[in-house]
C-alpha cells in the first residue's frame, strides 16, 4: 500500500496504540505528525519512524487545550500542506474508585482529556478535510464505552461520549467525503494498563469485578494498529459511524 503524498496526524503517539499506529501508518507510506504531551516519548516515535525510512515531525500538545490543538493542526499544514487521516487517540485512565468516591478534579481531568480532546480534534481537523474534499478520522473509544467497567464511572462516561461524538460527526459530514469511525480496545498491553497494578497498590482499592480477558491475554498495540490502518485506507471506504470492538471477546 502506498500513500506517499498523504499525511496522518496521530495524537497520543508517544506510546501504546498511538505509537504502534504511527509506525504502521508510516510503513504504509504516510507522512506522520506525532502529537503527544510527553516530549521525550513523542520524539522517540519520530526517530523510530525516521530510522525505518519514514517522514515525521513531532508537536507537543495538551489535547485538552483548544489553542494547542489548533497549533498541531497548523504545524501539520505548515509541514505537509494537508491532513488525510486523523487518529484521534489521546486519552487517560481514571483512578479506580466507586462512583461516589470520585473527586471532582478527577472527573474533570478525565472529561477534559478524553472528551474535550476528541471534540477539539474533530472541531479543528474536520474543516481541513472538508476543504480538501474528504478524509478518514478514527477516534479511540473503549469497551468501557460499550458497557461499563466496575469502578470506572468517569472513564466509562467519557468513552460513551466519544462514541456519541463519533456518530454525530459521521452523520453530519458523510456528504462531505469525511468518514468518522471509532475503535473500542479492550485490554491492551500499554504503559496505561501496566500502571493499573501500581494504582491498586498505591490506593489500596481493588474493584470487586475485573474485566474478563477471554483470550487469556492483553492485545498487543500492533494488533490495534492493524485496525487503525484498515480504517485509514480505501479498504474501509463504505464505513462511517462504525464502532468497532477490538477486544478479544471481552464484551461478549
Amino acid at each position: 500500500m502506498t500513500n506517499r503524498n498523504q499525511v496522518a496526524v496521530v495524537t497520543g503517539a508517544g506510546s501504546g496504540i498511538g505509537r504502534a499506529s504511527s509506525l504502521k501508518l508510516a510503513a504504509n507510506g504516510f507522512k506522520v505528525v506525532v502529537v503527544d504531551y510527553n516530549m521525550e516519548t513523542g520524539e522517540e516515535t519520530v526517530q523510530l519512524i525516521r530510522q525505518a525510512g519514514g517522514e515525521s515531525i513531532f508537536v507537543q500538545t495538551n489535547v485538552a487545550v483548544a489553542a494547542d490543538v489548533q497549533n498541531y493542526v497548523a504545524k501539520s499544514l505548515e509541514a505537509y500542506g494537508r491532513i488525510d487521516v486523523f487518529f484521534n487517540n489521546a486519552g487517560v485512565l481514571q483512578t479506580f474508585a466507586p462512583l461516589t468516591q470520585i473527586e471532582e478534579a478527577e472527573f474533570d481531568r478525565i472529561m477534559s482529556v478524553n472528551v474535550k480532546g476528541i471534540f477539539f480534534g474533530l472541531k479543528y481537523i474536520i474543516p481541513v478535510m472538508e476543504q480538501q474534499g474528504g478524509g478518514s478520522i478514527i477516534n479511540t473509544a473503549s469497551t468501557a464505552g460499550l458497557r461499563s467497567e466496575h469502578s470506572l464511572a468517569a472513564y466509562s462516561a467519557s468513552k460513551h461520549a466519544v462514541i456519541g461524538l463519533t456518530k454525530s460527526a459521521a452523520l453530519e459530514y458523510v456528504k462531505k467525503g469525511i468518514r468518522v469511525n471509532a475503535i473500542c480496545p479492550g485490554g491492551v498491553a500499554t504503559a496505561l494498563t501496566a500502571a493499573v497494578a501500581d494504582m491498586f497498590a498505591q490506593t489500596g482499592y481493588v474493584p470487586e469485578e475485573l474485566p474478563n480477558m477471554r483470550m487469556g491475554r492483553y492485545a498487543e498495540p500492533a494488533e490495534l494498529a492493524e485496525m487503525v490502518a484498515f480504517l485509514a485506507s480505501p479498504a474501509s471506504s463504505y464505513m462511517t459511524g462504525s464502532v468497532i470492538a477490538v477486544d478479544g471477546g471481552l464484551t461478549l
